[in-house]
């Protein structure tokens, strides 16, 4: 290992030497892998924030087992079983308790300034809880009251005056479908590309606001199970025990995964951002092609020189393959330094959890490195098929 570094430190840095030989073009290049992955970094990121917002209520619910609608498509149209089911789930060993959850999506006035915009609704017995939210279960004995329901302060939209008047004990009114309801306290979870924002409010009142929906009409069965039992064994009887004609039965990261699953194959949004992240890749390989091998063609010459003094092709490729590194390293950090001020951007503007991670750092750079790659191999074709004898 010793002798290795050695030999690389006496090695002289062809690569490196003929790219900054040319600045303005060494310029260009950085700018272009950086741009590639600036747009493999928003791309992603775009979709990681899909997923987290869209299962922002999921990671919440206290549960260890779901029951959905086989209708059931994501938490904003998950149709309606039977209540029923709920008490026949009672009868399997291991279940603890077995309560219904009523989501719906709603049309309300911004107590602000009274446009209109779509929310979540979400309703359940406040004498169970159904969030592991302590803002949320200290404030149960609220939601009991009349048409009484929390806000979610995280939510997109402009809310700072009546958010500010909630905080300091005032409750704040407005209108849901021509009922006037009244915000009495606070939670915070954040929008969601389903929804603007939530709310939180009892079964009963979530029951007025709609008057066609029957209370034996559920949306999520939340069962929590007794101490000791697994989830998905307990998920497995209980799927042979309940008729599989109008239910399906989750565990809690099953349930999660369900919610991916729908944004990632089922909608329009999955397939853009995917089909984003390999433009990105394409784009990156390109811009790097177009350089290595406009640089090979200019030092054709020094290449067959190299050849005829008896350098193999495989050296020859390690010099392009040399530049092809420093520029994957070298315009990894622009692109990079960039998007995290792209995310913090957006993510003021839109309150969707967009956060740099260290895994996608990993991921875009090793895409990066093989964006590269590809582009060094494709531009060292020519000099691997020329003959020095033709080059003089």
């Amino acid at each position: 290992m010793i002798g290795f570094i050695s030999q690389l430190q006496r090695r002289t840095p062809l690569g490196w030497l003929q790219l900054n030989k040319q600045r303005s073009r060494f310029v260009v290049a950085l700018s272009g892998v950086a741009f590639a992955d600036l747009l493999m970094f928003m791309q992603l990121g775009f979709q990681s924030a899909l997923f987290d917002s869209a299962t922002r209520l999921h990671q919440v619910l206290r549960a260890d087992v779901v029951i959905i609608s086989n209708q059931a498509r994501n938490i904003s149209f998950m149709s309606s079983f039977p209540r029923r089911r709920l008490y026949q789930a009672a009868d399997v060993p291991g279940v603890k308790s077995a309560e219904a959850l009523y989501t719906n999506n709603v049309t309300w006035k911004n107590p602000q300034t009274r446009r209109e915009t779509g929310m979540l609704i979400i309703g359940f017995n406040p004498d169970q809880p159904a969030f592991n939210l302590p803002e949320v279960n200290r404030q149960l004995s609220t939601i009991k009251l009349p048409d009484t329901v929390l806000f979610d302060a995280a939510s997109r939209g402009d809310y700072k005056e009546a958010i500010a008047q909630i905080s300091q004990g005032k409750p704040v009114t407005t209108e849901i479908d021509r009922r006037t309801i009244s915000i009495n306290g606070l939670f915070s979870v954040g929008a969601s590309f389903g929804a603007d924002g939530s709310l939180i409010t009892s079964d009963q009142n979530f029951l007025q606001l709609f008057p066609k929906r029957q209370a034996g009409s559920v949306s999520i069965g939340l069962i929590q199970l007794q101490p000791g039992y697994d989830p998905k064994q307990v998920a497995s009887a209980l799927k042979s025990y309940l008729p599989k004609d109008d239910i399906k039965v989750l565990t809690h990261e099953e349930f999660i995964a369900f919610e991916k699953n729908y944004w990632q194959t089922n909608t329009a949004i999955g397939f853009i951002f995917t089909l984003g992240v390999s433009m990105g890749f394409v784009v990156g390989v390109i811009i790097v092609y177009q350089v290595l091998s406009t640089d090979v063609n200019a030092h054709m010459k020094e290449y067959a020189t190299f050849k005829a003094m008896g350098y193999n092709n495989l050296y020859l490729l390690g010099v392009v393959f040399e530049e092809a590194l420093i520029l994957a390293i070298l315009g990894f950090i622009p692109g990079m330094t960039v998007s995290l001020g792209l995310y913090a951007l957006t993510r003021g503007a839109t309150n969707l959890p967009l956060y740099m991670t260290l895994a996608r750092a990993i991921q875009v750079l090793t895409l990066t490195f093989v964006m590269c790659m590809i582009s060094g191999a494709i531009a060292t074709r020519k000099v691997q098929s020329a003959d020095p004898a033709d080059m003089f």
